[in-house]
């Protein structure tokens, strides 16, 4: 995942602006291969895993990965 991407993603519940946390990058230095977004408002958590963010809502995340 781009950094850039903050510009333009938003929490799926609340539509508020998502925080960067934890991030791993990639030996390039640009691709955000894991880490945590985490809403400015309500504070709810999603992962970012092997470069792609999860942004399905709490209550339909998978506790495991497939």
């Amino acid at each position: 995942m781009k950094e850039s991407l903050l510009e333009i993603l938003r929490c799926p519940l609340d539509k508020h602006e998502l925080e960067l946390e934890d991030a791993e990058y990639a030996d390039d230095g640009e691709e955000v291969v894991s880490g945590v977004l985490v809403c400015s408002e309500c504070g709810e958590r999603y992962p970012i895993e092997d470069g792609i963010p999860n942004l399905l809502p709490p209550d339909m995340r998978e506790e495991t990965p497939a």
